[in-house]
């Protein structure tokens, strides 16, 4: 490594060898002689008088490039494409007559350009799926562990650690959507001479149209492409380096979203990234073990994000068929938004694959707000009692605020349920509102709406039949046991019609009814076994739906026998 001159840290510390490569100048110039290649072999084809030894000899010679014989002619002419020209043609003395016959530097140049791009897109969404996996894995092992959630950074309703790690995952699934799509569209320049209306073959092959409108899509088929862009002027639309720049900005704006948030939650002690076992967080301060990786990925991240105004500005100043202007910027801002991207996702996966979860503390967190979240339930109790809903719901702000003063300001622990059992408008005892509080069912709830959320509860159409999804009923009833749920108490029965309802329509929507959480854990208990066993024998349970055996796993081991 050269120690004279400057090296850019993404070809040194953060871009990998495959993605470098890609933009590595023998992939640039061995392309170049793949185009060189393929326009002989098509003006032969279409009646030029090229031979097959000429094409030989330039086969011969496609990946020995000599460097240096191109350097010292660049030196003298000043024109990169012509130096590679005439390099080529003194390893091809047969064939340097033929070299880049009817074409322009841009047949090369941005024909190569988009190979680069389609090749650099194509491990950038391998590495994106590979990121994605790792996540759904880290979300299915976390599905069913509560943990508090954060609007505005403040205590929220409970979500999953698998749930948070979803909203991570669709943010990645649209930027892998987006990516499919420019993918699938992606078009070689073809040749189009100087201004984009072949001019120069309607020399060549005496002004025969029919001909002439081969060379384009023999062109594309002999590189691996569907097509050319149908119009351009000497260059294909920088529009195309916007669009796929973008792409790349795209992902990293996700990037960094997930990295904020496992910085933020390694602040709190639930979550950290992989630390070597003999990695140093800090000079000064020996203890510490700082988020580095998402430090980085975020870092990485902003620079992309702001690279993708080159592309965008180099488009829109573009003078009529081309200007110049376009080349030193496309030279930095595209390979470099590949390189960075390139080391963001390498970023993300090493992240994720290494994240370790501390259940106790986000147990304590969680527990330590748990009877803040409550409070809507403790107060439709009340009001069932005899109370007057507005005058409990303004005891319960007062009593939330004191209840917030002894933990903020006097650092002891949160004190509301017995603050609510002391107050005669509400008429409950302290233990009755710790059974409010019980972490199994706020465990249930947020299963159940993570579920929902995921996806994994599904209305899918199979056979004229709509059915739960299996693996949702798996996903319940495991988490279930490890929670210890008992979905006698702790289920609903008017919460199943919902489902069964849902079930009727084919609406997924109807499973949100769900989330009417005050009336979810009245329990099946009131219902009689009898009751139970006539409802659950209705005949349109059988002839309609596939439902039967899901309802008698719901109803846990009291009422399975119903099943048998």
């Amino acid at each position: 490594m050269s120690t004279d001159r400057y090296v850019s840290p993404l070809s040194e510390r953060y871009a990998s060898k495959e993605m470098q490569y890609i933009f590595s100048p023998d992939m640039k110039f061995r392309t170049w002689r793949r185009l060189w290649i393929a326009l002989a072999e098509t003006e032969k084809e279409l009646g030029l008088p090229i031979t097959q030894e000429q094409i030989d000899e330039l086969k011969a010679h496609k990946d020995d490039i000599n460097y240096d014989v191109a350097k010292e002619r660049e030196r003298q002419v000043r024109h990169d494409v012509m130096s590679h020209v005439y390099a080529y043609g003194v390893q091809c003395p047969k064939a340097k007559g033929i070299i880049h016959l009817g074409a322009t530097s841009c047949y090369v140049g941005d024909n190569t350009d988009i190979i680069v791009m389609t090749e650099a897109l194509k491990l950038v969404k391998k590495k994106l799926v590979n990121v994605i996996a790792e996540l759904a894995k880290f979300a299915e092992k976390y599905k069913d562990l509560p943990t508090l959630a954060f609007t505005h950074f403040q205590p929220a309703q409970p979500t999953t650690v698998g749930k948070r790690a979803t909203l991570w995952m669709q943010e990645f699934m649209l930027d892998l959507e987006d990516l499919n799509y420019v993918l699938s569209t992606m078009k070689l320049l073809g040749s189009k001479g100087t201004t984009g209306t072949q001019a120069s073959f309607l020399e060549l092959f005496d002004g025969d149209q029919e001909t002439i409108d081969k060379i384009d899509p023999m062109i594309a088929e002999k590189m691996g492409f569907k097509q050319c862009y149908p119009v351009s002027g000497q260059t294909y639309s920088r529009k195309v380096d916007t669009r796929v720049v973008n792409i790349l900005a795209g992902i990293a704006a996700s990037a960094h979203k997930f990295s904020n948030d496992i910085r933020l939650l390694q602040h709190l002690k639930e979550v950290e990234e992989p630390f070597e076992k003999s990695q140093i967080g800090s000079s000064a301060m020996a203890y510490k073990r700082n988020p580095m990786r998402s430090e980085r990925i975020a870092s990485l991240s902003r620079f992309v994000m702001v690279d993708a105004m080159n592309p965008a500005i180099t488009s829109a100043t573009q003078w009529f068929e081309r200007t110049l202007d376009d080349s030193a910027n496309k030279r930095l801002s595209v390979p470099e938004g590949f390189l960075a991207i390139d080391g963001i996702l390498d970023l993300c996966l090493n992240v994720v694959d290494g994240l370790v979860v501390y259940p106790k503390v986000i147990e304590k967190r969680l527990r330590s707000e748990l009877p803040f979240m409550a409070t809507e339930n403790i107060m439709m109790d009340a009001v069932k009692a005899g109370g007057d809903r507005q005058e409990l719901h303004e005891r319960i702000r007062e009593l939330s605020m004191e209840a917030g003063k002894t933990v903020k300001v006097e650092g002891k622990d949160n004190n509301l349920l017995e603050l609510i059992a002391a107050d005669p408008a509400f008429n409950l005892t302290l233990e009755e509102l710790e059974g409010k509080t019980r972490l199994s069912q706020y465990a249930l709830k947020i299963l159940l709406e993570a579920s929902l959320s995921a996806g994994i509860i599904l209305i899918d159409k199979d056979s004229d039949r709509y059915t739960i999804s299996k693996t949702g009923w798996f996903l319940l009833t495991d988490a279930a046991t490890r929670v210890n749920i008992d979905f006698n108490h702790d289920v609903n029965y008017q919460g199943l019609f919902y489902l069964d309802e849902a079930l009727e329509t084919g609406k997924p929507a109807g499973l949100k009814t769900l989330g009417n959480w005050p009336t979810i854990y009245e329990g099946l208990s009131q219902l009689s076994p009898q009751v139970l066993e006539s409802w659950l024998h209705f005949d349109h349970f059988y002839s309609d739906h596939s439902f039967d055996k899901a309802l008698g796993i719901v109803f846990s081991k009291d009422t399975k026998h119903l099943m048998d």
